[in-house]
């Protein structure tokens, strides 16, 4: 038997109307009247007497009904008592990530999680994908927004659907804010501000090409929101990815897409093998459950 079943049972007896209960449990009256006929046939005896107005339950039914609302009972005290021990959960998780898109994603996680665990707390801790991995490799970060190409093969992880798109950001009055997409000959011999991870400066330099080594680079930056200054100042163009825009003022710098145009992905990580307090244990399930459901994704 399944508690389901049995709820419908109890609906309609209280209901003494198939089609009534029906209607209060949300499914249709053929649905129903197989899933009584289905019961019956699993318990060997008739449950309800049924009359021109109305149905009634036979002795046999009179018994289930109560050993039904006994165990309901029961089911719906547990229930309780599993969900109180769920918001007993309590401690931080160490989180790290970098100024990107998927932080947006990131955001509607935790904010999920903490509805169910409201104990829980949070340390946000702002770097590169590198130095985000040193952290987890020592432990004092649980779980990393990576943005890719980053070798995995120490962690498990979570890959996003969603895109982070590379670009040059700017002043508004630069000749080069006219344009709609940034070419690499467009910044031939200009003062660039370029990411300081290697794996970043490789994918850029495929894009480049060739030209890739006339470049001017001014400066490497760690983080697009320090580089954002650079730029206010006049003193290059920083290529970065779309998503670190939400912290630049608009007014002060634009920002142009590139061309041929050039993504990456981003991914949740955490160290395999690596025990974790309940609360990121139970994060860790529910970014597994969240982003699986939603998004399709195998792991």
């Amino acid at each position: 038997m399944e508690v389901r079943v049995l709820r419908y049972f109890l609906t309609v007896a209280r209901e003494e109307s198939i089609t009534k209960a029906a209607e209060v449990l949300h499914i249709t009256q053929p649905t129903l009247s197989r899933q009584l006929a289905q019961l019956e046939g699993e318990l060997g005896v008739t449950l309800f007497s049924r009359g021109t107005r109305k149905i009634s339950l036979t002795s046999e039914g009179m018994l289930l009904k109560r050993r039904a609302e006994e165990i309901l009972e029961l089911v719906d005290k547990t229930e309780q008592e599993m969900a109180r021990q769920e918001e007993l959960v309590e401690g931080t998780v160490a989180v790290g990530c970098g100024d990107l898109l998927a932080v947006q994603t990131l955001g509607e996680l935790i904010r999920s999680f903490i509805q169910k665990y409201p104990r829980v707390t949070f340390d946000l801790y702002t770097a590169t994908a590198d130095h985000i991995k040193e952290r987890m490799d020592r432990g004092v970060t649980d779980i990393g927004l990576l943005l890719e190409p980053v070798e995995m093969d120490k962690y498990e992880h979570i890959r996003l659907n969603r895109k982070e798109s590379w670009g040059v950001a700017m002043r508004p009055d630069d000749p080069l804010a006219g344009k709609e997409k940034i070419r690499p000959e467009d910044l031939k011999g200009r003062p660039l501000i370029l990411p300081r991870r290697l794996s970043l400066q490789s994918e850029l330099a495929s894009w480049f090409g060739e030209d890739y080594r006339d470049l001017q680079v001014r400066f490497t930056s760690n983080l697009n929101s320090s580089s954002s200054i650079m730029v206010c100042a006049g003193l290059g163009y920083s290529l970065a990815v779309e998503g670190s825009l939400a912290f630049w003022d608009r007014e002060k710098i634009v920002f142009r897409s590139l061309s041929p145009a050039l993504s990456a992905t981003s991914a949740l990580a955490w160290k395999r093998n690596q025990p974790f307090a309940p609360a990121a244990e139970k994060f860790i399930a529910h970014l597994r459950s969240s982003l699986t459901q939603r998004d399709g994704q195998e792991l």
